[in-house]
């Protein structure tokens, strides 16, 4: 009895010595831990950071629900589905592909507008949590192009292509949003078990080669972003508790729910082939940190003060990321303020609006996209290319300068509806204001 256990042991032993020798060999986790050292992307990262001003949209089947993205499949006790049986309302919600047919759709309408708002970037959900993809994949059926959906017949069908081309049209940058984690594909959420949490369903260590195929398929549907649409500028990945153990702390441990596993779908093999035929392309894996977080993106937040690396804050236009009835949007006064607040500490804004199941930008936020880009035509040599300036926000005063350190620029915020005055004072010193403009005021400091 003794020789079997000690052999069993030896066995055990001699497995466990072997898988770490495997996985050791075929990734290299420190590296992925380093920031970012090339100097193709440090240069694009500072290209990133002249642009300033971003479009985020979160499109998808979930608009004809008016509901908030995917998160209604999710079984946390945080999600409200207003008493609906679980298994009824997964099964009408994965049948929206059937009925979503956007014929109202005009992606040159969209470009337009953020173009005009003084946009210099877009991001587009091309697929959320609920695997529902909007651009044409061979991956799964489940997308805009195949005949389950309605809108497959439409010209635009390919709706980020559509998108695509339109924002190119404007010369703006292209970004895609992608979720690491899909809710329908059955090698992530597996039909054979309940889903407890938004995390993988099975034990991946009984199932590794179910996990495996997992990470092929999102490997496959990054590489026909990456590879079908063109030159790519950014690929903004979601869904952070898909994630390396070596990147798990104590406020990320939670995400990975009752299960607690790491999630692991080996980014340097997906940067590397993504980068293939986009060597400078920026990612952005959210809050993973480390080589494949190029720049960072503080979540409906702004930094109380300038921060020691790049980054973006993605804000909502009103309280919710997707279209919902009745939504509380923000004034345009509130949002150029965020805007100078977001530059002056030397960050970007990507300001997402919410479209209806029509494909259309309500008109709430048509016009406020309108009215900031009236102030931008202003007051924008204040803002695009600008670095910070100490003491970056006092007071009313956000403080900006030209890279080159030559043009130092005060913009002096002004209330809702208050008419703009003649002179400011700003640090001790008394400033006429050449062009009056609503909401804030441009000067160029002495």
């Amino acid at each position: 009895m003794k020789k079997i256990f000690l052999i069993l042991a030896v066995s055990l032993f001699t497995v466990t010595v072997f898988a770490q020798e495997v996985r050791t060999a075929t990734r290299d986790y420190s590296d992925e831990q380093r920031d970012e050292t090339d100097p193709v992307i440090l240069k694009r990262l500072e290209d990133w950071k002249d642009l300033k001003f971003g479009f985020m949209a979160h499109w998808g089947i979930y608009s004809q629900w008016a509901t908030v993205e995917s998160w209604g499949l999710c079984s946390e006790p945080w999600i409200d589905r207003k008493d609906a049986p679980y298994d009824e309302y997964k099964r009408q919600y994965q049948a929206l592909n059937t009925t979503f047919n956007p014929k109202r759709f005009n992606p040159e309408r969209w470009a337009k507008a953020a173009a005009q708002a003084g946009m210099k970037y877009m991001v587009f959900t091309t697929k959320h949590h609920d695997g529902f993809c909007m651009y044409g994949t061979e991956e799964t059926t489940y997308s805009t192009v195949n005949s389950s959906c309605p809108f497959f017949k439409n010209k635009n069908s390919d709706i980020t292509k559509a998108l695509t081309d339109a924002f190119r049209q404007h010369n703006m940058w292209i970004g895609y949003y992608f979720s690491k984690p899909d809710w329908h594909c059955p090698d992530y959420w597996a039909p054979e078990w309940a889903t407890p949490d938004r995390n993988v369903n099975y034990t991946i260590a009984d199932k590794p080669d179910r996990w495996r195929r997992y990470c092929d398929f999102t490997y496959n549907q990054i590489r026909e972003l990456t590879h079908n649409y063109g030159d790519i500028d950014i690929l903004w990945l979601d869904g952070g508790w898909v994630r390396p153990e070596w990147s798990v702390n104590d406020e990320t441990r939670p995400w990975l729910g009752c299960s607690g596993q790491i999630q692991d779908i080996n980014m340097p093999r997906i940067a590397k082939m993504a980068r293939e035929n986009n060597p400078d392309l920026l990612i952005v894996d959210r809050s993973v940190g480390g080589k494949y977080e190029n720049y960072r993106t503080p979540e409906k937040q702004i930094p109380d003060t300038l921060l020691p690396y790049p980054w973006e804050t993605c804000m909502t236009m009103g309280d919710s990321w997707s279209f919902v009835h009745n939504d509380n949007y923000k004034s345009t006064n509130q949002l150029i303020h965020m805007l100078c607040d977001v530059v002056a500490k030397g960050g970007n804004l990507l300001l997402n609006v919410g479209p209806t199941a029509d494909g259309e930008i309500p008109a709430e936020c048509l016009k406020r996209l309108e009215e900031i880009g009236i102030w931008m035509k202003d007051n924008g040599y204040a803002i695009y290319g600008t670095r910070p300036l100490k003491p970056y926000s006092k007071g009313r005063v956000r403080y900006t300068q030209s890279k080159d350190g030559l043009h130092r620029y005060g913009i002096y915020l002004l209330d809702d509806g208050e008419v703009p005055p003649s002179r400011v004072e700003i640090d001790g010193m008394v400033y006429r204001i050449k062009k009056k403009t609503k909401h804030a005021v441009v000067v160029e400091l002495m």
